[in-house]
């Protein structure tokens, strides 16, 4: 009697589905990709990426940009000597200028050497003193500015000895000091813009890990029935890789693109403004503003970069995640 009612109560009993009876998740149909991006989180992602590279582009570019006005200072500074003369009631100040300025064009690698004016020395004093004042009673110094050659870097010590010499109150400025200024400024700013672009970069790839890791959850369902058939770890990576990259490269191309753009724009208003006294100040500080052929090369590697890091963060967060949880 119990053999029998066991058995009334299997033959009710619905049989419960196996993994050959599941029905296929909509990701496993036919024509369907593994991993979806046209979906709101992946849009979201894209999203998230293209505004990371857009920042990240504008940090490079504003690097290059630094660095390139930075070479440009310190060449034309470093081609630039200057001999400063301070007037002695003892002395004639314009004997005193021709005498330096025929030792300084004794110099090799001085290719020349043009003394100042009393009339051109005073104004160089305007924009501090401003117009119209007499300078007589004034001890204004003059100078004498020298031009050297391409690639010519003079040894002044005898030059200087000459002329402590010779033209007692004369000095000799190399600008070594406000090079080296420069140069340490120039170098800081870049370093804070590389720093900059590797901290997006990061951020970049962190957004790519949660991304990585909220769809591996989503989809447990489909790694199992990719496992029952034969599926390895390599293959499900890849497939995440393959996707996840797509997705990078999409939002990437789209944030350095307008990062091009702004560069580009910001350089036409700078053409425009160069005859305003604001357009004088910005050309001084950054030059034409044109990152150049290098700075627009660096953007474009920043945009593959980021889809780079996105694939490759991507399967290793999956082989990772596949490990921990034992999928």
């Amino acid at each position: 009697m119990d053999e029998i009612y066991d058995q009334d109560v299997l033959e009710e009993e619905p049989s419960r589905p196996t993994p050959e009876m599941r029905p296929l998740p909509a990701t496993l149909r036919r024509g369907a990709p593994l991993v979806p991006v046209d979906t709101t989180g992946g849009r979201a992602l894209a999203a998230v990426i293209g505004i990371l590279t857009f920042l990240a582009a504008l940090c490079a570019g504003g690097a290059e940009l630094v660095a390139a006005s930075s070479a440009e200072w310190r060449a034309a500074v470093t081609r630039e000597v200057t001999i400063q003369i301070r007037p002695n009631a003892q002395r004639p100040i314009e004997a005193d200028v021709e005498r330096a300025a025929a030792l300084a064009r004794a110099v090799p690698g001085v290719e020349s050497a043009q003394p100042f004016t009393q009339a051109d020395s005073e104004r160089l004093l305007e924009p501090w003193l401003g117009t119209g004042l007499d300078f007589s009673d004034l001890p204004v110094p003059r100078l004498i500015v020298l031009q050297l050659a391409d690639e010519a870097r003079p040894d002044f010590t005898e030059l200087r000895e000459q002329l402590r010499n010779q033209v007692p109150g004369a000095s000799l400025d190399d600008h070594a000091l406000w090079v080296s200024r420069l140069s340490t400024m120039a170098n800081t700013v870049v370093g804070i813009g590389l720093a900059l672009v590797a901290l997006v970069l990061a951020a970049a790839a962190l957004a790519v890990i949660f991304a990585t890791r909220g769809a591996m959850a989503g989809s447990r369902e489909v790694v199992e029935v990719l496992h029952f058939v034969g599926a390895n770890d390599d293959y499900i990576a890849r497939e995440f890789q393959r996707r996840f990259f797509r997705l990078g490269l999409r939002g990437s191309i789209v944030g350095a693109a307008a990062a091009l753009l702004l560069t580009i724009l910001f350089g036409l208003l700078a053409q425009a403004w160069r005859a305003s006294p604001a357009g004088d100040q910005i050309e001084a500080l950054f030059g034409s503003f044109s990152i150049g052929w290098r700075g627009y090369a660096i953007i474009v590697l920043i945009a593959f970069m980021v889809s780079a890091i996105a694939g490759i963060v991507s399967r290793v967060t999956v082989r990772r995640f596949l490990s921990d949880n034992g999928v």
